[in-house]
């Protein structure tokens, strides 16, 4: 069987995470969120899987290939152009995605599943399927009922009795909402539904196909699951994510590494002295990574390989990607650590290269500066105050 994953956008919402790492490639401990959309898909039957790329295409596509090593077969199709040697991303969006593909050359013929690729998920497609046929539909949305004081952060779809869609509603004020189930990314199309997307332009599957099925009249459906869904869109979604992953809140997403004493996972080759560490989890530390004495980690956290905690470092609930290097003596308290950005939960940024505050956080592949103690409080500050 066939299924798309949408992986063309520019991942806006995760930056900086997303300057150098394309959405589906975001890791959830050092595995990427698509890998976890293959192994669904794989479970269910869908073999054939087409990828639309275009924000950093190059390195999904050296990831995962021709799928052989996830059990599937994977193609690509590119959305950009080359200009001084360099690709430029030009994404259709998603409903235009699709149709590009079908007139390059008809590829889907029956009932195929679509994806956004920036999501874990743990649903029985093969359930859904069964009743997009039962139902007739040309297209399925599977929604999701979500507290009514949530509402207002994502679209809301709207059915009669019989579970058509009349209509919907983009992050709507708690007190407008007509419903309490959101869209989840995930849908059942027929092939007939590529009829209904105009060529050569930039469409979108919410935005601009739905209403017009709508507004025909088409069979088109929802089906609300109750089933596992963490978004990942957002810098805050993420953050949510790894915490959720470390406090076994997601059932079908292991923590890995070996456990080494009660809720602490590690890599390989740690270099630690355990005796001269505080650590409580949960937490994780990848592989060839320093805590030098005194570091003390409060879970839950992650910590990515190849890094280092400087002496008398406090970490506490935060995410640390790899190669990343913590001067002596600081504290982040709710913080995510990628290259040189320094992120709070909420999402605002401090690159600390602009900041000129670049002793604070290096990487562990060059020489580590030299650190003033008026400087390091002076960082002290600035972290704690964000």
């Amino acid at each position: 069987m066939k299924a798309m994953i949408l992986a063309a956008g520019k991942g806006t919402r995760v930056r900086p995470i997303t300057h150098t790492i394309p959405k589906p490639l975001i890791p959830i401990l050092e595995k990427p969120v698509m890998e976890f959309l293959l192994e669904l898909l794989r479970k269910h039957g869908f073999n054939q899987i087409m990828v639309n790329v275009s924000h950093l295409a190059e390195e999904i596509e050296s990831y995962f290939r021709d799928g052989q090593s996830f059990g599937v077969q994977i193609g690509y199709s590119f959305e950009g152009r080359i200009e001084e040697g360099k690709l430029i991303g030009e994404a259709l969006g998603s409903a235009g995605g699709l149709k590009r593909i079908q007139d390059f050359n008809p590829f889907f013929d029956d009932t195929f599943v679509v994806l956004c690729g920036d999501a874990l998920i743990d649903l029985n497609l093969t359930e859904v399927v069964k009743w997009h046929k039962k139902k007739g539909a040309i297209a399925t949305v599977v929604t999701k009922s979500v507290p009514r004081e949530s509402v207002s952060s994502y679209g809301v779809v709207v059915t009669d009795d019989d579970d058509r869609i009349k209509s919907f509603q983009e992050k709507p004020f708690i007190e407008e909402a007509l419903s309490t189930n959101i869209n989840t990314g995930i849908y059942i199309f027929e092939p007939e539904i590529i009829d209904f997307i105009p060529p050569g332009v930039e469409y979108d599957i919410g935005g601009d196909l739905f209403p017009k099925l709508v507004e025909k009249g088409e069979p088109f459906y929802a089906t609300c699951m109750d089933f596992e869904w963490v978004d990942i869109g957002k810098v805050p979604d993420y953050w949510h994510a790894i915490r959720s992953v470390l406090l076994g809140e997601i059932k079908n997403v292991k923590i890995p590494g070996r456990e080494v004493a009660p809720g602490i996972y590690t890599g390989l080759n740690l270099a630690v002295n355990w005796d001269k560490v505080d650590i409580t989890g949960p937490v994780y530390i990848g592989a060839m990574t320093k805590i030098e004495d005194g570091a003390k980690i409060i879970g839950p956290t992650a910590i990515g390989p190849n890094c280092c905690l400087c002496k008398d470092t406090t970490v506490d609930n935060s995410v640390i990607f790899e190669y990343s290097r913590l001067a002596s003596g600081i504290q982040l308290v709710d913080k995510l650590v990628f290259g040189p950005y320094c992120v709070d939960k909420k999402g605002i940024a401090i690159d600390v290269r602009k900041a000129e505050l670049d002793w604070l956080i290096t990487d562990t592949r060059q020489s580590p500066p030299y650190l003033h103690p008026r400087e390091k409080q002076t960082i002290d500050e600035l972290l704690n105050g964000h």
